[in-house]
């Protein structure tokens, strides 16, 4: 196995990796409503596709290139997850469904500067407090340590949101 032929297969893992980090960005700004990111990435997602398929199809019997486009699709789905996490763009709604503690962690979190809407239901072994908390996805984590800090046994759920109206969030 020549320097040649490593280092091909080397470029063409490279720009799979960027090329599907690209689309699974571009997926994710599209559910999000980012129009102008879901652009960019959808310009360069088929900019790295074209020209790793140009090195892949010169040489189609070569398996290290085989590998290296296999293994560059798969590495850039974890990628572009990662790197979507990391940016963490848009909201999330963090609902906590809570026994005993609900009226302890809704005033801690507004006393911490957060947006809390209370809701009392009927679970399984009585009563419960179901508080709603939508926020910047910046802020999960640090949400979730709060609320977990007054009550352990909280049950947290997310599901991400976009904005349709200004209430809270009114910057």
């Amino acid at each position: 196995m020549t320097a040649e032929i490593l280092t091909s297969a080397l470029i063409i893992f490279t720009l799979r990796m960027i090329g599907v980090a690209f689309a699974t960005l571009r997926v994710l700004m599209v559910v999000r409503k980012r129009k102008v990111l879901a652009w960019i990435f959808g310009f360069f997602q088929p900019l790295t596709y074209i020209i790793a398929l140009g090195w892949f199809i010169s040489d189609l019997g070569n398996w290290t290139k085989i590998l290296g486009y296999a293994m560059g699709f798969a590495t850039g789905l974890v990628v572009g997850m990662f790197i979507e996490k990391w940016i963490a763009f848009g909201y999330t709604n963090i609902r906590i469904v809570s026994p005993n503690r609900g009226i302890e962690i809704a005033n801690g979190l507004r006393d911490a500067g957060y947006a809390v809407t209370e809701v009392s239901a009927q679970g399984r072994d009585g009563t419960v407090a179901i508080l709603h908390c939508s926020i910047l996805r910046r802020y999960e984590t640090k949400l979730r340590k709060e609320i977990i800090s007054f009550d352990p046994e909280a049950f947290i759920t997310a599901e991400n949101v976009y904005l349709v109206q200004h209430g809270f969030w009114n910057s």
